[in-house]
């Protein structure tokens, strides 16, 4: 595995070479490469069997505790779901199932992503903590694919990422950038508290089989490799495509064309359906397995994070939208919706639903590179910045049983919550030997707990960091050297930067992400390349040089 695993990375590192090559020449070097050197098939569909729990008499003996599902997207914007009065091509593309969850439950109104990309949001969501308190800090990926990052240029643009190559001397093996085992993990602490822990779809916690899920405490898995998949094959007739030529990711998707999971630890195969149904058909097996004994399910959807790839039947639903690839990402958000519904369905059919905590959130906001305008509206800023359009997310709660139907909660809240909250809907203890962040958000939806659940909420990439206290924000990045404070009661959308203003104010926020910065821990790994991110434009359109950026380092 080992060996498979260092194959992957010296690959990525022959894509990064020719993409770099390839973006100054001609890209079909690249792709003519990848497509018949680097791409390797996946074995067969294979039939997934999820073990079977007891029969209906003992569980009605056993379940005593409520089943917890917390379903997460990807890179899901703000502005996806018409919940808010918004959605996708002007909330033409309804999502009522997604809505349904904070309708019948609790619609956290300010909720927050435990960071502004994938990986490290997920480390939070898994653990309670920030993950700079254990160095999970930026995303885990071949050395050589930053140094594709790195060099990667547009023609015309005034900004380009840089690659930093003097830190390779701290950079540790792809195959040991992983969550740490020493972590207690959602899976890991529910387990030990009796229930059947299951995970499905995309993990972003490592790869190596020392970090998967079921070395986090999971009974079974059924997992993405790495970070992205396909949703079906390229040219398969029931999808439609929505290329980026733009987009050095998605170039790079197309051409590695990742299309595989495994379950637990067998070889990889190739899922037998559109990704985005595929998941939600054996997330539906695993419940239905699983119906009598309390259980944890964390599924993990890939929507509608690139590659843009609708199925034919849902994007032909959408003859209204007129740009191509909006359309396609419209369709993937209808497909996510409608794969919610089913499962939320299937707890209903088998008498699940009055005691199941469904959890839904997006691990991050919408993304620039992407291409398409408003994803976040009407927030500013994308995924890798901590303006509230990367890290502002739905966050929802349903457990009819003990959760008023229609209830908001307007205060701050964050992805770390979800573990403390679980835990106490679960009846289990939370670790007594190390910081738990997480905050049980029961006591303040039944107004049995007063005041707000954090004085401050914080995020750290790199030299970028920024804190929430109260109404209050300030984020400070090294590169550029900038200072940005907001008062989100008077400013939600961060129009009015208040820095050159408020300097005291400035001072005394700065005095709390530094004592906040001394109790977290230096990076596992170092980031190789920082990106620069326009704040108010997707990456598709021409820059200018007043626009507003940050350097992302991941």
């Amino acid at each position: 595995m080992r060996k498979k695993l260092s194959y992957i990375a010296f690959a990525a590192g022959l894509i990064g070479a020719l993409l770099w090559y390839a973006t100054l020449h001609k890209t079909e070097i690249l792709l003519l490469y990848v497509k018949h050197v680097v791409r390797t098939e996946a074995a067969p569909n294979q039939e997934v069997n999820w073990q079977p729990g007891p029969g209906p008499v003992a569980g009605l003996e056993r379940r005593k505790k409520p089943n917890i599902i917390l379903i997460v997207a990807d890179d899901l914007g703000f502005n996806d779901i018409t919940l808010q009065g918004g959605g996708i091509a002007n909330g033409s593309v309804p999502t009522p199932h997604i809505n349904s969850i904070a309708l019948d439950g609790v619609n956290f109104q300010t909720g927050y992503a435990g960071n502004a990309t994938c990986a490290p949001s997920r480390a939070a969501l898994m653990t309670g903590r920030y993950p700079t308190r254990f160095g999970y800090e930026f995303t885990p990926t071949p050395v050589q694919f930053m140094k594709m990052i790195g060099n990667y240029r547009v023609a015309g643009n005034l900004r380009h990422p840089i690659y930093h190559a003097d830190r390779e001397a701290d950079l540790i093996d792809y195959e040991e950038m992983g969550l740490p085992t020493s972590e207690i993990t959602l899976g890991r602490l529910l387990k030990q508290d009796g229930y059947r822990t299951l995970q499905v779809g995309k993990w972003h916690l490592g790869e190596h089989p020392k970090y998967r899920p079921n070395a986090h405490g999971f009974d079974e898995a059924l997992s993405f490799q790495h970070a992205a998949s396909m949703y079906l094959p390229e040219n398969d007739p029931k999808v439609v495509n929505a290329k980026q030529s733009f987009d050095p990711i998605d170039q790079f998707l197309y051409a590695a064309h990742p299309w595989g999971v495994r379950f637990n630890n067998s070889e990889v195969f190739k899922p037998k359906a559109y990704a985005t149904d595929y998941l939600t058909d054996e997330a539906i097996k695993a419940v239905t397995a699983n119906k009598n004994q309390a259980f944890f399910l964390y599924l993990g959807y890939n929507a509608p994070h690139t590659p843009l790839q609708a199925t034919k039947e849902d994007y032909d639903a959408l003859p209204h939208i007129q740009d191509h690839t909006t359309r396609v990402y419209a369709a993937m958000v209808r497909s996510l919706d409608r794969n919610i519904g089913r499962l939320l369905q299937s707890l209903k059919d088998q008498g699940l639903e009055d005691d199941t905590l469904v959890i839904f959130t997006s691990d991050n906001g919408g993304a620039h590179y992407v291409g398409i305008e408003g994803l976040n509206s009407p927030y500013r800023g994308w995924k890798l910045t901590f303006f509230e359009g990367g890290i502002r997310v739905p966050l929802f709660m349903r457990w009819p049983a003990r959760l008023p139907k229609g209830s908001i909660l307007k205060d701050p809240v964050s992805h770390n919550d979800i573990f403390a909250t679980a835990a106490a809907a679960a009846g289990a203890k939370l670790p007594s030997d190390r910081i738990i962040d997480s905050v049980n958000l029961l006591p303040f939806v039944d107004k049995t707990a007063t005041g707000r659940p954090h004085d401050a909420l914080f995020w750290r990439t790199g030299d970028y960091l920024a804190v929430r206290e109260g109404d209050w924000k300030l984020q400070v990045s090294a590169s550029p050297k900038k200072d940005w404070l907001y008062n989100l009661a008077a400013d939600p959308l961060e129009k009015n930067n208040l820095a050159s203003q408020e300097p005291q104010r400035v001072s005394a926020l700065r005095e709390k992400i530094k004592a906040w910065n001394s109790a977290q821990v230096k990076p596992l790994w170092p980031s190789m390349a920082d990106s620069p991110i326009p704040i108010d434009k997707t990456l598709k359109q021409a820059q200018a040089a007043e626009d507003e950026y940050v350097d992302y380092g991941n």
